[in-house]
């Protein structure tokens, strides 16, 4: 099994890109053995096992693994077509005709500005890096607690991130189809679904943009 963590780009010079540096977790962590856990379980091709809270374990420990495992595979999916995601080609962020997206982060940038889908996607994706560093939010040590808000935290994540795989999908297709990276594509986003849906991560308007795919991609699963 390789889907999940390896995505293979064709022209050399870009074989190993990704939009920002890669979230490891610490090896030997516990949480090391959860990501261990969660690659074991896709191999197993059930995705709707795969996400489920494995036994005995900590919900939101459960949810930060697939959190910084998803803005990993994101930044992947991402870093293959950054050539063809310009200002020029993508001057607002959007998710076809009717999903335009402004960016807002509630610190840095209280009011939501509208900007181009780079701009937009670099200053979400640096605000997730932000937030995954951050051990008040995302402890790496065994026995630190996790903080009250940090659910609400994830699923604003995981909003945000969706937005991304919904960008490509609706503006970047045809360059997904050229580079074969359409069956990792559709791997990732199908994993990432039925995980926010697992636990309900994502408001259900929030999805909107890709409701038509969402539902394709889960109907044969259920």
């Amino acid at each position: 099994l390789m889907p999940f963590f390896f995505f293979s780009i064709h022209s050399g010079s870009r074989s190993s890109k990704t939009f920002k540096p890669k979230k490891n977790i610490p090896e030997g962590s516990h949480q090391y053995e959860l990501l261990k856990h969660a690659e074991a379980t896709l191999g197993s091709g059930n995705l709707r096992m795969a996400v489920m809270l494995p036994e005995g374990e900590d919900l939101n420990e459960w949810v930060a693994v697939n959190t910084v495992d998803f803005f990993n595979q994101i930044n992947m999916l991402y870093g293959t077509i950054t050539d063809f995601c310009t200002e020029e080609s993508c001057p607002v962020m959007s998710a076809g005709p009717k999903y335009e997206y402004h960016w807002a982060d509630g610190t840095n940038i209280k009011k939501p500005i509208k900007c181009s889908a780079p701009k937009y996607i670099d200053y979400l994706m640096t605000w997730v890096q932000d937030q995954l560093d951050d051990e008040t939010l995302f402890p790496s040590k065994i026995g630190v607690p996790f903080p009250k808000n940090f659910m609400s935290v994830a699923k604003t994540i995981l909003k945000r991130l969706f937005r991304v795989y919904a960008h490509i999908y609706h503006q970047h297709f045809d360059p997904v189809i050229q580079l074969q990276e359409e069956a990792h594509l559709n791997t990732s986003f199908k994993h990432f679904i039925f995980f926010v849906q697992e636990f309900n991560l994502i408001d259900r308007r929030e999805l909107a943009p890709l409701q038509e795919l969402i539902e394709k991609l889960t109907s044969k699963d259920r």
